[in-house]
């Protein structure tokens, strides 16, 4: 098979393993079933067990990851139509963006440092509680790889989705906008998936406390990098 062929039948793969996948995540509701999770399992050991390289696989899937960009523009809209509820709870939004900011980005440096992690994945890791597109763009300033921003992105969020339910049971945390709210700051993408499931309050606070994380996020990446760094 030459490369076209296989970077289409790749693109092909996830395309379907994803809307699969889906479908008994829908039906089981199990957490090894987690579309975030199960997937790119699958895909992985497709690639390694089927000798594909990654430039191979990622010849004809690239514009996926193009397509995370206008995605996450698109969560501006449920925003927009909820402006009276922002109104009321500005202060307490904002507020909690860059405490969820800075919180992340020291956690995240620190650990790495107490487990004597390179200075590439620490740079890597400073990024990952902010949706894809912002990380990308903020860890350029810092040095962070591109890849393993990606990953730590992921993985940031599926352990978000994937525990913010019992974390919120844990702590008695009942209302919507605080559940959006820490989803969105924590978990990014996939995180503001599992809030629009728990209401729609929930995913619109969510959807902006993604957004205003990444913007903030980017905007002080040079900063961070010249503070911790």
């Amino acid at each position: 098979m030459n490369s076209v062929l296989l970077s289409v039948f790749c693109l092909v793969l996830t395309l379907g393993l994803y809307y699969v996948n889906k479908r008994l995540w829908r039906r089981w509701r199990r957490l090894a079933l987690m579309p975030l999770v199960f997937t790119p399992l699958l895909l992985v050991a497709v690639l390694v067990f089927g000798h594909i390289s990654y430039q191979n696989y990622i010849a004809e899937s690239h514009w996926l990851m193009w397509l995370l960009g206008p995605a996450t523009i698109a969560f501006a809209v449920p925003v927009y139509d909820n402006l009276p509820l922002i109104r009321r709870h500005w202060m307490s939004l904002c507020a909690g963006v860059i405490t969820a900011t800075v919180v992340a980005v020291t956690s995240s440096v620190w650990l790495a440092r107490l487990l004597m992690l390179s200075d590439s994945v620490q740079r890597s890791l400073a990024v990952r509680s902010v949706t894809t597109p912002f990380a990308l763009a903020a860890a350029q300033p810092m040095g962070g790889q591109a890849d393993l921003v990606a990953l730590f992105v992921v993985v940031t969020g599926g352990f978000g989705m994937a525990g913010g339910d019992t974390l919120f049971l844990r702590l008695a945390i009942r209302e919507g906008v605080a559940k959006g709210a820490a989803l969105g700051a924590a978990s990014h993408g996939a995180g503001t998936a599992r809030s629009y499931e728990l209401g729609p309050q929930e995913g619109m606070v969510a959807s902006l406390v993604m957004m205003l994380s990444g913007v903030v996020m980017v905007l002080v990446a040079p900063l961070v990098a010249k503070v911790m760094f």
